[in-house]
Formats: C-alpha cells, sequence, structure tokens
C-alpha cells in the first residue's frame, strides 16, 4: 500500500513538469501542422481557406527545395567525417603525455564554447573575407590571388566552420573514451610485435565505435536545424548553393511571407529529422548489444 502510495506522489510530483513539457512541444507542433494546411500569405489578409496537403506539394515540388537537401546532406556528413577523423587524432595526440597538457585541452575544447553568430562572423571578416581577411593576405604573400570562399565554395566553407565549432565536442567525448581503454592490452599488443598502426585499428578503433556513434547522433540532431552561420555568412547564396532545409523554410516564412509553405517544410523537415535519429538509435543499439 506504501508502495502504491508513493509511485502516486511520484507521478503528482512530476505530472507539471510533463504537462509543461507537452505543452512546451505539442502545441507549437499543432500550430504548424494547421497553420500548413491552410493558405496563409502575411501579405494577403483575410479569410484563410484551407487547402489540405497544397502546401506540402508546392514545398516539394519546390526546385529549391530538392538543391536544399542536398546541401542539408552534404553540411552534415561533411561535418561528420571531418569531426570523426579530426578528433580521434586530436584524442590520440591530447592522450600522448605532453608538456602543458592541460591548457592545450583547454585550447582545444574552447571553440566549442563560442555562439555560433559570433564564429561565422570571426571566420567571415577575419579569415575568409579576400580582403581583409588572414588567407587574403596570406595568398598575396605568396604572390597568389586572393580566393573569395563564400563566393565561389560557399557550401565548403560552411562545412569548414560547423566542423571548427564541433570539432572540440568529437575530440572530448572520444578523448574521454580512449582514456578508459585497457593499458594492459596494448602493452601486451606491443610486446607480442604489433606496431602502433596495428594497435589503433584492431584495439583502439574498436574501443572507440561506441564514442562514435554517440556523436554521430548527437551532431546529426543539431547539424540538421543549422540556420545562424549560414544567415550570417553566405544567406543561403550564392543563389541556393548553400541554403539547406532550415533556411529554405525561413526564406518561405519570413521572406516570401508564406506562412502555409514555411509550416509544410517545417513538418517535412521535423519528419525527415525523426526518420533519421530512429536510424541512428537503432544503429546505436546494435552497437550496444554487441
Amino acid at each position: 500500500m506504501a508502495t502504491k502510495a508513493s509511485r502516486i506522489a511520484a507521478r503528482a510530483m512530476i505530472s507539471p513538469s510533463v504537462v509543461l513539457l507537452l505543452g512546451w512541444m505539442a502545441i507549437p507542433l499543432g500550430m504548424t501542422i494547421y497553420f500548413s494546411l491552410l493558405r496563409y500569405n502575411l501579405l494577403m489578409p483575410g479569410p484563410k481557406p484551407f487547402v489540405g496537403l497544397e502546401n506540402y506539394a508546392f514545398f516539394m515540388t519546390n526546385p529549391a527545395f530538392t538543391e536544399a537537401l542536398v546541401n542539408t546532406l552534404l553540411l552534415v556528413g561533411g561535418v561528420l567525417l571531418i569531426t570523426i577523423i579530426g578528433g580521434i587524432l586530436l584524442a590520440l595526440l591530447l592522450d600522448l603525455p605532453l608538456w602543458g597538457q592541460g591548457v592545450v585541452r583547454i585550447m582545444v575544447i574552447a571553440p566549442f564554447f563560442v555562439m555560433p553568430t559570433v564564429s561565422a562572423l570571426v571566420w567571415k571578416n577575419m579569415f575568409l573575407n579576400p580582403v581583409n581577411g588572414l588567407f587574403g593576405h596570406a595568398a598575396r604573400a605568396l604572390g597568389l590571388q586572393p580566393f573569395d570562399f563564400l563566393a565561389d565554395a560557399p557550401l565548403a566553407s560552411l562545412i569548414g566552420i560547423v566542423s571548427w565549432q564541433w570539432l572540440p565536442f568529437a575530440t572530448l567525448i572520444l578523448l574521454t573514451a580512449m582514456q578508459s581503454l585497457d593499458r594492459e592490452q596494448l602493452e601486451a599488443a606491443e610486446m607480442d610485435g604489433a606496431n602502433a598502426l596495428r594497435r589503433f585499428i584492431h584495439i583502439t578503433l574498436p574501443h572507440l565505435a561506441r564514442p562514435m556513434t554517440v556523436v554521430v547522433l548527437i551532431q546529426t540532431i543539431f547539424l540538421l536545424s543549422i540556420f545562424a552561420e549560414i544567415f550570417v555568412t553566405t544567406s543561403g547564396g550564392p543563389g541556393n548553393a548553400s541554403t539547406n532545409l532550415t533556411y529554405l523554410i525561413y526564406k518561405e516564412s519570413l521572406l516570401s511571407f508564406d506562412v502555409g509553405a514555411g509550416s509544410a517544410g517545417g513538418v517535412i523537415a521535423v519528419i525527415l529529422a525523426n526518420i533519421v535519429a530512429i536510424f541512428l538509435m537503432r544503429m546505436i543499439g546494435r552497437n550496444l548489444d554487441r
């Protein structure tokens, strides 16, 4: 009886948080779905007629949608590739006994605490600007013509900027996992004649499989909604060369004032993000069951 009463008391205490969380998620999602079924343009006052799935068909047949979807996948895939490989290399370096190791680790992790807008502004004006940026000055010092990264390679530039922000996160997770590796296994393999490369491939890399899967899951969830870096640096251009799904929804909703089409795009983006999340969660489950 006491156990049942304690369960009831626990549910009563946690229910306000659950109700608040559901309201915080369900109400905006419900309004978005509702608006996506209406012809709702802020430049057209008057009644908002029900149009069913017309907004979804308009958004998905928009030529910019396919380009934005491809850009989203390239952005996420490029950043994941750079951060995983770079994170492993940096974790291997930081795992070595170095002088000033604590200071080096703080410097490596520091970019993760810089706000995305600030980091995008720094990269845009201090590094990538062909006139006043450091890369432009370095090119002129070598007798080369400065390269306008944001105009001629906008998506690659965004991948570099976002990778710089997320590389510390991957490094921190992988370094923590690497330090939990049993050193006796490495010493035994070294005594058996395995060189450093073989020890890394057959011992260290399998040990990092689960942490890498967690890094991929967490980063993918956040990378699918990248917006600030695009807004500050390229504004989705030139054309739609650096527009992802999030920025395309912003353009439809707040630049074209088409709330209905923008809401439909938001629902589509949520569905795609959940598909990716379910796939990654199943992949993590398989790794944890091994």
